[in-house]
């Protein structure tokens, strides 16, 4: 596809900011696939050079969060493990199934989470008791929310870190931090599933790609240095900005 010049400004901008906010608390896909198809690329297409160039900001900021010492990957290999496996077995079934029950579902979940986390301002500002073993956590929750990336996946990010703060009581900070990596894994069995499917644009994705890997290294540093109360109120931000684009694509 080709494309006027100025339409290279907005993929290039619009990854920046998806990455910056994307480190942060997660959701930067709600920025850069409406910019992708906004410039008329076809939402398949769109899809897939979306999860070309986040793969590198998931990166960027996993690599940034390990260096600071936020990351224990010790902890959540097998989350990883688990993960990839329930990537695999959700990117496989869309494929076979329709999606459409899960845009019914999922907001109302996504509600859930915005209400929990308004009204209990004290969550994930330290940590807390676990209310299950990490070990059984990270494979569940591998399973589950894996599953749900390779399968559907807005909020994906969201539900990582909402569930670390809930379940085993990770501050926020270190839940972000743990999600990127967990993501990293599921964006990358999606990308080699679309890589196989040839449906990305190259020279888009990696002009993205460049402004995913700016903007994820600058949101990253922010996170490290900004209090929980901050990333609470962008990880409210977000997600509620997902609610409204779900229950917008569903009706």
């Amino acid at each position: 596809m080709e494309f006027e010049i100025y339409a290279y400004f907005v993929f290039f901008f619009a990854a920046f900011f998806g990455g910056f906010i994307d480190a942060i608390v997660g959701g930067g896909g709600l920025i850069t696939l409406p910019a992708l198809m906004a410039m008329g690329v076809p939402p398949h297409v769109a899809l897939a050079t979306n999860k070309l160039q986040g793969s590198f900001g998931t990166l960027t900021a996993t690599i940034n969060f390990a260096k600071k010492g936020m990351i224990n990957f010790n902890e959540i290999l097998i989350g990883i493990v688990f993960t990839f496996i329930g990537t695999c077995i959700g990117t496989y079934l869309i494929l076979l199934l329709n999606a459409d029950f899960l845009r019914l579902i999922i907001p109302f979940l996504l509600i859930f989470i915005f209400i929990y986390t308004l009204f209990l301002p004290k969550v994930g500002e330290s940590d807390r008791h676990s209310r299950l073993k990490p070990k059984i956590f990270y494979s569940l929750f591998g399973l589950i929310l894996g599953f749900y990336d390779g399968f559907f996946g807005p909020g994906a990010g969201s539900f990582w870190t909402f569930s670390m703060v809930a379940l085993i009581g990770l501050n926020m900070k270190k839940a972000v931090a743990h999600t990127k990596a967990l993501n990293l894994t599921s964006n990358a069995v999606s990308l080699a599933v679309f890589v196989l499917g040839g449906e990305i644009l190259w020279f888009v994705g990696f002009l993205m790609a460049f402004g995913q890997i700016l903007g994820a290294f600058a949101g990253s540093n922010l996170v490290v240095k900004k209090e929980v109360k901050f990333i609470r109120t962008m990880f409210l931000c977000v997600v509620f900005a997902t609610i409204v684009k779900l229950i917008w694509d569903f009706f």
